[in-house]
């Protein structure tokens, strides 16, 4: 699933416009610019009485980050645009459920970025990816 929602976010013109190739899993490799951190915060296989029903449904954080309030309210907004109600390959529904906004910490005012943090809402079957 991580795989596939990265890459989601990598084909959509509008986020890379903004953050290039900068979006990845649990930790930046490249802060040159905007940039988007995911992560998963949860996931659960469904089951039934005769076992697993192959969907697995969780929750996946993804923290926009730039220098500038307006560049991270940007990105926050081309992500929301690129996942909120998308469906197909292997996601069965992908939706916005909250965001959060930010500063991180740090001694240097100049330097710590803002952060706009979405959670989205996912219901995945692997086997149809």
């Amino acid at each position: 699933m991580e795989q596939a929602f990265r890459a989601l976010l990598l084909a959509n013109a509008g986020v890379t416009a903004l953050a290039g190739s900068r979006v990845d899993f649990g930790e930046a490799s490249d802060t040159s610019g905007p940039y988007v951190v995911l992560w998963v915060i949860g996931d659960a296989g469904g089951h039934t009485l005769t076992g697993s029903d192959g969907l697995s449904r969780g929750r996946i954080q993804a923290d926009c980050y730039a220098l500038g309030y307006p560049e991270a309210k940007r990105l926050s907004r081309a992500v929301r645009s690129a996942l909120d109600a998308h469906r197909g390959g292997g996601f069965r529904g992908i939706f916005h459920d909250a965001t959060r906004e930010d500063r991180e910490g740090g001694g240097n005012e100049t330097k710590r970025p803002y952060r706009i943090s979405l959670d989205f809402l996912i219901h995945w079957r692997a086997d149809h990816a």
